[in-house]
C-alpha cells in the first residue's frame, strides 16, 4: 500500500476475529514503532503482548480494578467487561517508558511513545490488519498498571487490539482540515 494512502485513509476497526497477526507481520509494526519520532533517541517505550489465555488474565485484572473503584460493580458488568479483551486475538500494550534525561522532559517522552503506537496501527493498516488503539479508564488505573508490571513511572499509552478484519469496514471521516490550520504572523 502506498504510504500517504495509509496515511489519509487508515481508519480503525472495532470488529476484529482471528488470525491475529503473524511473526512476521508483528516485526514490522515494532520495526515501524521504533521509527516514531524520539527526541535523543532514548526509545522511551516499551510494549507488552498479550494473547491466549493471557487475554482472559487481563479481563480478571480489568475487573479487579473496576470493583476497587465501585463496590457496586454488578456480576453483569464484569462479564462484560472481563469479555472486553476478547474482542481481538492479539493486544498489544503500549507503554511510555521515560529515561532520565536533562533536555528531554518525561512529557516530550510520552509523545514519543504516543508517536510509536501511531506508526504501528499505520504499518497494520498498510499491512491489511485491522487494529483498533483503545485507553480508557483501565489505561490510568493503578491496579492495572500494576498487574501488567509496570514501574511507578510508566504509564499506559493504550492497548491495541490487532486482528482480522470483520464486519462492515467504519466509514471513512472527512478530511477536510480547512478549519484547523490557521496563519500565523505577517504574509508576503
Amino acid at each position: 500500500m502506498n504510504a500517504l494512502d495509509t496515511l489519509q485513509y487508515r481508519t480503525s476497526s472495532p470488529r476484529l476475529m482471528d488470525p491475529a497477526p503473524t511473526h512476521e507481520q508483528l516485526d514490522h509494526l515494532f520495526k515501524a514503532a521504533v521509527r516514531a519520532a524520539d527526541h535523543g533517541l532514548l526509545r522511551p517505550w516499551r510494549f507488552l503482548t498479550i494473547r491466549g489465555q493471557a487475554r482472559s488474565l487481563l479481563g480478571e485484572l480489568l475487573v479487579s480494578a473496576a470493583r476497587q473503584e465501585n463496590s457496586d460493580f454488578s456480576a453483569a458488568q464484569a462479564e462484560k467487561l472481563a469479555g472486553k479483551p476478547h474482542r481481538a486475538p492479539l493486544i498489544i500494550v503500549t507503554i511510555a517508558s521515560p529515561k532520565p534525561h536533562p533536555k528531554v522532559p518525561e512529557f516530550e517522552q510520552a509523545l514519543s511513545a504516543a508517536a510509536a503506537t501511531q506508526n504501528m496501527i499505520n504499518a497494520a493498516f498498510a499491512l491489511g490488519l485491522g487494529a483498533m488503539w483503545r485507553t480508557g479508564a483501565p489505561a490510568y488505573q493503578r491496579i492495572v498498571n500494576q498487574g501488567l508490571g509496570l514501574d511507578e513511572n510508566e504509564k499506559i499509552i493504550g492497548f491495541l487490539y490487532l486482528g482480522t478484519k470483520t464486519g462492515a469496514e467504519k466509514p471513512k471521516p472527512d478530511a477536510d482540515y480547512s478549519g484547523l490550520v490557521h496563519e500565523w504572523g505577517e504574509v508576503g
